[in-house]
C-alpha cells in the first residue's frame, strides 16, 4: 500500500495466524499479521465468526501493542540521543542501546498487550552519590504489569459492589487474561485506602468553617468480629454553601466518650463551633456537642422522631399522626409550627401521653430550625445527608457480607463518601450561609434588614411668625 509517496506493509485481515503466548488457554483466537509484497500468502484460517473470537477487539489489541512499541522506541532514540555527546576517554558513548527486556504482558484499557520493551546500557556515574544513573521509562516502569487506568478502576469496581472472588471470571474474557484480577491482588489495592484515611483523619481544619453540622452513628457488620462496627460520621456545610465530610472516625455504641473525643480531636485541629448541629436524639451526641461547643445550637431529626413517635401510637393513629406531625415540621413558619404542636398534644395525650411527650418535651429542639433561612429549612430538620450517602455503604457491605475487619470497613466507608462527595449539590441559596455565621436574624425564614440610622442633624423647626 502506497500513501504519500512511502510504501506501507498490508495488514491482510484474513490471513491469521495462531500466537500461543498471546492466546494462551483461548484456542482458535486469530491475532492479525503482517504480509509484506514479496512474501507468500499465509493459508486462510477459519474467520473470528466461526471460531467464536472478535476480530474488533483483536485489531484494537494489536493497535496499541504496535503503538506502545513505537512510543517505547522513540523514548529510548530520544533518551540516547539526549546524551550522544558524552563519550568516555577512548571516544565511545556512555548510553547507548542494549537489547531488549524479556516479553511481558500488560493489562491495559485496551486488553493484555504483549510488550517488549529495548533497553538503555547508562555507563554514566553520579558525581554527588557516585551510583550508576539508570534509564527509567516514564511510559512503562519495569515493574508494571497494569496500566494506572486498570489499576485505579479495579478497586473501584471492588467498591461498588464487585466481590473479589469475582473479578477473575467477569474480567477473564474482558480484558485477555486472568493476570492480576486475584483475590489477594484486589485486596492489596484497597489497603492503601486505609492509609488515605488516616491522612484524612490528620488534616488541618482551621481553614475550613463550618457553619452547619450533622452528625448520626452508623452501624455495619464485621464479617469476621462478633461485634458491628460503629462508625461516628460529621458531615459539615462550608461558608460557600457545599457539603464537605468534616470527620470519620470508629466509636464504642455512640457513646458520649466516643463522641466528645472526636469533637475535641476535630478542634485541636483547629474546627471552629458550628452554628448549628443537627442529629438525633442520641444523648452521646448532645452531651459531647455541649461539652466541647456549648455555643452551638440544637436541632433534632425530624426522620428519627417520627419514627420514634410512631413506635409509641398503635398502627391504626399512624395516617393520622403522620399528617398532624407533617403539620408542625411542613408549617409556614415557627408560629403555625408551634400551634400545630398544641393541636397534637389535644387529640393524641389523652390516650397517647408517651408519643405526644416525645415532641413537647425535645420542642426547643425540634423547631429550631425555623430560626434560619426558609431556603436552608429542609437541609436541616433531617439527618437526610447521612442517610442517604450510607445507603451506599450498606449497599455494599450487603454484598460481601461486611468487611473482613474493622479497619477494612472504616476505609470502605472513607472511600465510598470520598466517591459520593462528588456528586454532593450546594444547600439552596448558598449565599444565605456566611450571613447565618455573621449571626444575621431571621424572621419567618426571612432576613430581617437592620434599620438605615442617619448621622445628619436634623434641621430646625422654623417659629411660627
Amino acid at each position: 500500500m502506497t500513501l504519500g509517496g512511502r510504501t506501507f506493509p498490508r495488514i491482510d485481515l484474513k490471513a491469521f495466524k495462531q500466537s500461543p503466548r498471546a492466546n494462551a488457554g483461548r484456542e482458535g483466537t486469530p491475532v492479525l499479521t503482517v504480509v509484506t509484497p514479496d512474501a507468500p500468502r499465509p493459508e486462510a484460517t477459519p474467520t473470528p465468526a466461526t471460531t467464536g473470537g472478535s476480530l474488533i477487539d483483536e485489531i484494537v489489541r494489536d493497535g496499541a501493542r504496535r503503538m506502545l512499541a513505537a512510543a517505547l522506541e522513540a523514548e529510548v532514540a530520544a533518551y540516547i540521543a539526549a546524551h550522544a555527546d558524552q563519550v568516555d576517554e577512548d571516544g565511545r558513548r556512555l548510553v547507548v542501546r542494549n537489547g531488549r527486556a524479556a516479553p511481558r504482558q500488560v493489562v491495559t484499557a485496551a486488553g493484555a498487550v504483549e510488550v517488549t520493551a529495548p533497553r538503555v546500557n547508562d555507563k554514566r556515574v553520579d558525581e554527588t552519590t557516585g551510583t550508576r544513573r539508570r534509564f527509567s521509562s516514564a511510559i512503562l516502569a519495569p515493574w508494571c504489569r497494569r496500566s494506572p487506568q486498570v489499576s485505579e478502576v479495579l478497586p473501584l469496581l471492588y467498591l461498588h459492589g464487585l466481590s473479589s472472588q469475582d473479578f477473575a471470571p467477569a474480567l477473564e474474557q474482558f480484558l485477555g487474561t486472568s493476570a492480576g484480577l486475584s483475590a489477594a491482588t484486589i485486596t492489596r489495592l484497597t489497603m492503601t485506602w486505609q492509609d488515605e484515611a488516616k491522612a484524612f483523619a490528620r488534616r488541618d481544619l482551621s481553614g475550613v468553617d463550618y457553619v452547619y453540622l450533622w452528625a448520626d452513628g452508623v452501624h455495619l457488620n464485621v464479617r469476621l468480629d462478633e461485634e458491628k462496627l460503629c462508625l461516628l460520621v460529621m458531615i459539615g456545610v462550608r461558608a460557600d454553601g457545599h457539603k464537605e465530610l468534616i470527620a470519620l472516625a470508629e466509636g464504642y455504641r455512640e457513646s458520649a466518650g466516643s463522641w466528645a473525643d472526636l469533637l475535641r480531636d476535630c478542634a485541636r485541629r483547629g474546627m471552629r463551633a458550628p452554628v448549628l448541629a443537627a442529629g438525633d436524639g442520641a444523648l452521646g451526641f448532645w452531651n459531647a456537642l455541649r461539652e466541647v461547643f456549648p455555643q452551638a445550637k440544637e436541632q433534632r431529626c425530624w426522620f428519627h422522631k417520627i419514627g420514634n413517635v410512631l413506635a409509641a401510637l398503635p398502627k391504626s393513629a399512624h395516617p393520622g399522626a403522620k399528617k398532624a406531625l407533617a403539620e408542625i415540621w411542613n408549617a409556614e413558619d415557627g408560629d403555625h409550627a408551634r400551634r400545630a404542636v398544641a393541636a397534637f398534644a389535644l387529640a393524641y395525650k389523652a390516650k397517647f401521653p408517651k408519643a405526644v411527650a416525645k415532641i413537647t418535651d425535645d420542642v426547643g429542639e425540634l423547631l429550631a430550625f425555623y430560626d434560619y433561612p426558609a431556603e436552608h429549612w429542609i437541609h436541616l430538620r433531617t439527618t437526610n445527608p447521612i442517610e442517604s450517602t450510607f445507603a451506599t455503604v450498606r449497599h455494599r457491605t450487603k454484598v460481601t457480607k461486611g468487611p473482613g475487619s474493622k479497619a477494612a470497613g472504616l476505609a470502605m466507608a472513607f472511600k465510598l463518601i470520598e466517591a459520593a462527595q462528588a456528586r454532593w449539590r450546594a444547600v439552596n441559596a448558598p449565599h444565605l450561609v456566611a450571613l447565618v455565621r455573621a449571626a444575621a436574624v431571621f424572621e419567618r425564614g426571612v432576613l430581617v434588614e437592620r434599620p438605615t440610622v442617619t448621622t445628619d442633624r436634623a434641621l430646625p423647626t422654623p417659629r411660627a411668625a
